[in-house]
């Protein structure tokens, strides 16, 4: 199997969030799966327009803004798992990640168009790992439900959100009880995918 990791921490790879991508990927790579990750910080991404240039063909994405998010839909496209990593800012995920997710539901989901089509990604699965300052309960609560919907829409299967709580800058993050709750999500993943 296959997953595309989209990766939205302005922090980069000493961040957080990279640290439980890692543990995920870990247990991803050790059951002989592939994986493809795009730090969306690193990347142009514009917002979507809703231009609705992409809804004329139904086979292919077809976003008419030129820009690194071509890479990103021709990974979704040949993935079996989709997996959202970013910490949680007011709520919800991260600017970069935002605007991939909005540029994936319109150009993958042709139901927009003059005659409406297929969602490119259904039946694909789909998880996300965050982290946030706040209980996971009262920071990514909405984010999660954000996705519920979302998948629902593009008619993904939602396999759950992962979030682990920093207790503060002048505290160590990664934890044996957060290293071990986030290979449990993984295996869990790995089982449902």
């Amino acid at each position: 199997m296959r997953a595309c990791v989209l990766f939205a921490s302005p922090r980069g790879k000493d961040s957080n969030t990279a640290r439980l991508v890692d543990i995920f990927l870990r247990q991803w790579r050790s059951a002989g799966h592939e994986a493809e990750i795009f730090s969306l910080y690193d990347l142009a991404i514009a917002p979507c327009r809703a231009c609705r240039g992409c809804q004329v063909d139904h086979t292919a994405p077809n976003c008419v803004i030129d820009d690194d998010m071509g890479p990103i839909f021709e990974s979704v496209l040949h993935s079996d798992l989709i997996v959202l990593a970013s910490p949680i800012y007011s709520w919800y995920c991260t600017a970069p990640l935002k605007a991939a997710m909005d540029r994936l539901v319109y150009a993958l989901c042709k139901f927009y168009g003059a005659k409406k089509g297929p969602s490119l990604m259904e039946g694909k699965a789909l998880c996300a790992l965050t982290t946030c300052g706040y209980r996971p309960e009262k920071a990514a609560d909405l984010f999660d439900e954000g996705l519920i919907r979302w998948c629902k829409h593009a008619q993904l299967r939602y396999l759950g959100l992962h979030a682990e709580r920093h207790m503060g800058y002048g505290t160590e993050f990664m934890t044996a009880e957060i290293a071990e709750n986030t290979a449990k999500f993984a295996e869990n993943i790995l089982k449902n995918v």
